[in-house]
């Protein structure tokens, strides 16, 4: 058993189409890493939420476990309402190190990434526009 865990923590949707990025997301770290144990969790509507995908972690014997949030941007969600949610895990589990990762839309692959997208959408528009 690996004793390092990932949470990719994302906020949750009631249309279940929404979490298909962040399955796809959690497959490609489980194909890379296959012996990474690996939980995507969500903040709300969806499960399972941080709480019960820390717990399983802890069950499974890991005692660091980081958790990288799949949101754009550091903002109310991850200031205000993950923090109790990591100091409630902490309680719980004393002998487990949590920690929080900077939001994945932060990291300058994802920034890059997403311009890579939009140049992309200006190529098709512009060949769009030249067409006969």
């Amino acid at each position: 058993m690996n004793a390092t865990g990932l949470i990719l923590f994302a906020h949750g949707a009631r249309d279940p189409a929404w979490a298909q990025p962040f399955e796809a997301v959690a497959a490609a770290v489980s194909r890379a890493r296959p012996g990474v144990a690996l939980r995507l969790a969500y903040l709300e509507v969806m499960s399972p939420d941080l709480i019960e995908a820390g717990r399983q972690l802890a069950a499974e014997g890991c005692t660091r476990v980081q958790v990288l949030p799949l949101f754009l941007g550091t903002g109310g969600h991850l200031r205000k309402d993950l923090p109790p949610m990591i100091e409630q895990l902490q309680r719980e589990f004393p002998h487990v190190a949590w920690s929080t990762l900077a939001a994945a839309g932060e990291h300058a692959a994802v920034v890059q990434a997403m311009a890579g997208v939009a140049l992309a959408a200006l190529r098709c528009d512009k060949a769009a526009t030249h067409a006969p």
